[in-house]
């Protein structure tokens, strides 16, 4: 980080768009922006007072800044929203969501095949992406039809060196890889699956007709036969599409959405040649201090960012910023090569649609509230009060923040804090901690716990947040005393505390010298069983984190074969270790081959 001083650093910034980072003392980034001009956008920042709270809190701990230059604003769009979520700064608008959503991709080969993928990034595998599938089973059956329909190669490379494989045999493949079908042919097979995908199947239903007119006329029976049952697949296709409009130029995206406590549901409405083609729900763990309509500026960004199926019209169901709305119509100009609407209707058939958008987004809001509740609701009254009434405590267990200390083989030791509300893991709460109090080599418990929970809780009082009503210490009264020790010293904390020792599954309280224990069979203990141990899980990941670079490439060393440039292509398609590590064979051999791909995935399961 630069030590000069921030006054200076502001006189250095260029009179050109670009994208600046925010740092704090501790180099870390907790902002993301972009500018049209970067002089005169970050220095607005420290030259008036904000009427934002989140302003107010966040520009006192920025010691530095970072910026890149870009050729153009839209440029600095696109940048500013890779930014953001690789880095994912804590005062930025973020859709919290753990799901991963599916893609087809059309590779980017000689003979292109069709691949799910849940890694939709440009530098990371070229081809066409089409998606995200936010229903995964459809989008597999989906898969299945194309396949049915369209017999695109199945296999990366040829399993025989003289022959089809059974591929060919079964009708699902067509055998490119021993020239059984022309280039030409195989063109135009790809060609009709990304009208398929594209939802431009009225054309295609023409070209399908045509061709089994042609083949029949050439007595090529066979093809014929081919084209005309995948004539009459594709029509049945279109006929389970709802019909929107006669008029087959409407290419509208009609977004919708929902918002509810800490959550907000988007609804995407595809209609393409006057079809709805697809409906796709997402959903969203949210921060009630932002307002929807800035949740909508980033939903936009994240949604069309890594698709290719741009409709012409974009409506929208409420109005941002009209400079950030030009903006983004120019990045996705720029994008589909044509001019794309982005409005907000008002009256006519075009606010129907977005109000129809709207319902769905209530509907699918309505599934994912019983859902949840229900899960919860017949259980956690009845557990939460047995817990409260066992353990004597102040609070109803509604929020329990539990905390581990790990230091696997006497180094480097970190702690964690998970977080349940209702009894379920609220994940975007999770907090890690590498100890600062200690050297690298030292081992003391008792002065990590001190230092977590001091670190912990004087910041909740300094902000003025909400405490947990029950914090729970992996530990026993050793632990126990120390964090509570701490809270005595902070003052004003009106948590209840408790360990859970995990020898006799004991449950200790401050100040008392005898433990409690649950029933082996309780519902309470399965709890705090489960708390525990995700907060041991989350200790031990994020320690194991620290490591895995090294363990990783030492282990992809001791594989023949496996250069530098492969695990340089490693880290840039999986950009992380744990995507590295949670990457399947297929996409390994995919990248590699089926051997060497083979040998890098065994290698990665032993670690």
């Amino acid at each position: 980080m630069t030590n000069i001083p921030l006054k200076e650093q502001l006189n250095l910034l260029p009179d050109m768009p670009g994208v600046y980072f925010m740092l704090d003392k501790n180099g870390e980034i907790i902002y993301v922006g972009k500018a049209k001009v970067l002089k005169n956008r970050v220095r607005s920042y420290f030259n008036k007072n904000h009427d934002s709270p989140k302003l107010r809190v966040m520009v006192p701990q920025i010691v530095s800044f970072k910026y890149i230059v870009t050729d153009t604003e839209v440029e600095a769009l696109i940048l500013e929203s890779h930014m953001i979520k690789k880095h994912k700064p804590k005062y930025n608008v973020l859709l919290k969501d753990d799901k991963k959503f599916p893609w087809f991709l059309i590779t980017d080969e000689d003979y292109p095949r069709i691949i799910v993928t849940r890694r939709a990034n440009k530098n990371m595998a070229k081809g066409r992406y089409y998606g995200p599938y936010t229903n995964s089973r459809a989008m597999y059956s989906t898969l299945e039809l194309i396949k049915k329909i369209f017999p695109l190669k199945q296999c990366k490379t040829p399993r025989f060196k003289d022959r089809p494989c059974i591929y060919y045999q079964i009708g699902k493949c067509l055998g490119p890889c021993q020239k059984l079908i022309s280039s030409e042919e195989y063109k135009a097979l790809v060609k009709q699956v990304e009208m398929f995908l594209s939802g431009n199947q009225g054309e295609l239903l023409e070209q399908l007709k045509h061709q089994m007119e042609v083949y029949a006329e050439k007595q090529q029976y066979e093809k014929a036969a081919r084209y005309r049952d995948s004539y009459f697949d594709v029509k049945k296709v279109m006929e389970r599409q709802k019909v929107v409009s006669e008029n087959t130029n409407i290419f509208q995206d009609i977004i919708g959405f929902y918002r509810e406590s800490n959550r907000l549901c988007f609804v995407v409405m595809k209609i393409r040649h006057g079809r709805l083609i697809d409906k796709q729900d997402f959903d969203y763990e949210i921060s009630p201090e932002n307002t929807t309509e800035e949740y909508l500026e980033r939903f936009l960004k994240d949604y069309y960012i890594s698709t290719d199926d741009i409709a012409s019209e974009i409506f929208l169901p409420l109005e941002i910023s009209e400079e950030e709305k030009d903006l983004i119509s120019q990045w996705l100009k720029i994008k589909k090569g044509k001019k794309v609407d982005v409005t907000v209707p008002k009256i006519g058939r075009k606010k129907e649609m977005i109000d129809l958008a709207n319902k769905n987004a209530s509907i699918s809001f309505d599934r994912l509230k019983l859902t949840l509740s229900t899960q919860m609701a017949d259980e956690w009254n009845e557990v939460g009060s047995y817990i409260q009434e066992k353990l004597k405590l102040k609070n109803f267990p509604h929020t329990i923040e539990c905390f581990d200390i790990s230091h696997i083989q006497g180094t480097n030791t970190v702690a964690s804090m998970v977080y349940f509300e209702n009894g379920r893991p609220k994940k975007s709460m999770y907090k890690r901690f590498k100890i600062r109090t200690l050297k690298d080599t030292q081992v003391d418990d008792f002065q990590s716990m001190r230092e977590v929970i001091r670190r912990r809780y004087s910041r909740l009082k300094k902000e003025n947040l909400p405490m947990p009503d029950l914090i729970i210490i992996d530990g026993g009264k050793g632990q126990l005393s120390s964090a509570v020790g701490v809270l005595d010293e902070l003052g004003g904390i009106s948590s209840d505390i408790v360990s859970l020792a995990k020898r006799e599954e004991e449950v200790f309280l401050p100040h008392q010298k005898n433990s409690i224990l649950f029933p082996l069979n309780s519902k309470a203990l399965f709890l705090f069983q489960k708390v525990r141990d995700e907060a041991h899980r989350f200790a031990i990941t994020y320690h194991r984190k620290l490591r895995s670079k090294t363990a990783v490439e030492s282990s992809l060393d001791e594989i023949p074969g496996v250069s530098e440039k492969k695990k340089k292509q490693l880290f840039e398609r999986f950009e992380t270790i744990e995507g590295i590590l949670a990457a399947n064979k297929e996409e390994l051999q995919d990248m590699f081959g089926l051997k060497t791909g083979e040998k890098i995935f065994d290698a990665l399961q032993d670690l």
